[in-house]
C-alpha cells in the first residue's frame, strides 16, 4: 500500500477519531493498511471507493464491531466500544414493509431505549424524542407507520434517531442510496445543519460524492488495499484516482459536478457510481446494521 497523501499532524484538542497505521484484514485479504487519519470537530468526510473495499468496515471499527489487524484507532481519547453513546449512526436506506406497526416516532425511539418494547418512558425521554422530530422536520408524519412513508421520510426519522443522544461524531452508511435527488439534497442538509450548529464531525460512506460535495471538506478514497486522504479538488484528478486503481481514469469537472471515464468503459459518470468499478456487494452493509443493532 503505498498512500496518495498524509493526512496532516492532528491538533490535539480538537481531534475525536484517531486512526495511525491502522489495517484489517478479513482472512488472507487485506482491506486497507498503512491509514493514518485524523477527523476534527466539525468536519465532514466522504469516504469514497469501491464495494468490498472497507468503507462500511471502517464505520464498524470505529463502533467497535471489528477490531484492526494492526495499528492504533482512538474515539475520543479511547478505544472504541460497542454501544458508545458518543457515536450517532446513519444507516443505508431500506424499504420497511407497508404492513409494519412501528410509527415514525417509534422509530426514533429506538434511539434511546435500544429496540427494547414495553420499556417505559418519562416525560425527559419523550421530549427529546419530539425534539428530535421537529429538528429533522419530521413531525407532521410521526404517528404515520413507517412503511407508508416515502424514502426520504424514513431518512429523516434515521437521521432524528441518531442524533437523539446528541452524539460527538455522526457516522453515516450509504445514507442516499435509492433517494431521489431532492431527497439527497434533503436528507445531506440535515445533516451539514447538524456539523455546523453542534461542530459534530461526519464521517460519509458514498458511492456518488456529487450530491454531497458542497460540504466535503475531505475524501478518503479506498481502492484495492490503497487510500488517498485529501480535498477533493487533490483526489478528485485523472492522476490520482488512475494511480490508485491501476488502470486509466479520466476525471472531468463539468459546471459543478465531476464525471469519470475509464479506459475500460468511455461511459461518464459520477466518482463511485461506474460498475465496472464498482461492484454491487449488500452483504457488507447488511451485515453492519445487524451487529449495530445487536450491540
Amino acid at each position: 500500500m503505498t498512500p496518495v497523501m498524509p493526512d496532516p499532524a492532528p491538533h490535539a484538542a480538537s481531534v475525536l477519531v484517531e486512526l495511525r497505521d491502522a489495517a484489517v484484514k478479513m482472512g488472507q485479504r487485506t482491506l486497507w493498511s498503512g491509514l493514518d487519519l485524523t477527523l476534527r470537530q466539525g468536519e465532514f468526510l466522504a469516504v469514497l471507493g469501491p464495494n468490498g473495499t472497507g468503507k462500511t468496515t471502517l464505520l464498524k471499527v470505529l463502533l467497535g464491531l471489528v477490531p484492526l489487524s494492526d495499528g492504533t484507532v482512538r474515539v475520543k481519547g479511547a478505544p472504541p466500544r460497542r454501544g458508545n453513546p458518543e457515536l450517532g449512526y446513519v444507516p443505508q436506506q431500506h424499504a420497511f414493509d407497508r404492513s409494519l406497526p412501528i410509527r415514525g416516532r417509534d422509530l426514533v425511539r429506538f434511539g434511546l431505549d435500544g429496540h427494547r418494547w414495553g420499556m417505559p418512558w418519562g416525560s425527559l425521554p419523550r421530549r427529546r424524542v419530539e425534539a428530535a422530530l421537529q429538528a429533522v422536520g419530521a413531525a407532521a408524519y410521526a404517528d404515520v407507520p413507517v412503511g407508508l412513508l416515502s424514502g426520504g421520510e424514513q431518512q429523516r426519522l434515521r437521521i432524528a434517531q441518531a442524533l437523539l443522544g446528541d452524539p460527538k461524531v455522526l457516522l453515516c452508511d450509504e445514507p442516499l442510496l435509492a433517494l431521489d435527488l431532492a431527497s439527497q439534497q434533503a436528507v445531506t442538509r440535515l445533516i451539514d445543519e447538524r456539523r455546523r450548529q453542534a461542530g459534530t464531525p461526519v464521517v460519509f460512506v458514498t458511492h456518488e460524492i456529487n450530491p454531497v460535495l458542497p460540504y466535503v471538506d475531505r475524501i478518503l478514497y479506498l481502492v484495492r488495499g490503497r487510500w488517498a486522504i485529501g480535498t477533493p479538488q487533490e483526489i478528485l484528478t485523472s492522476e490520482r484516482l488512475s494511480d490508485l486503481y491501476g488502470i486509466e481514469v479520466d476525471v472531468l469537472k463539468v459546471r459543478d459536478r465531476y464525471l469519470v471515464m475509464s479506459a475500460e468503459d468511455q461511459l461518464p459518470t459520477e466518482p463511485g457510481a461506474q460498475p465496472h468499478l464498482h461492484h454491487d456487494h449488500q452483504g457488507e452493509a447488511q451485515g453492519h446494521q445487524r451487529g449495530y443493532g445487536d450491540g
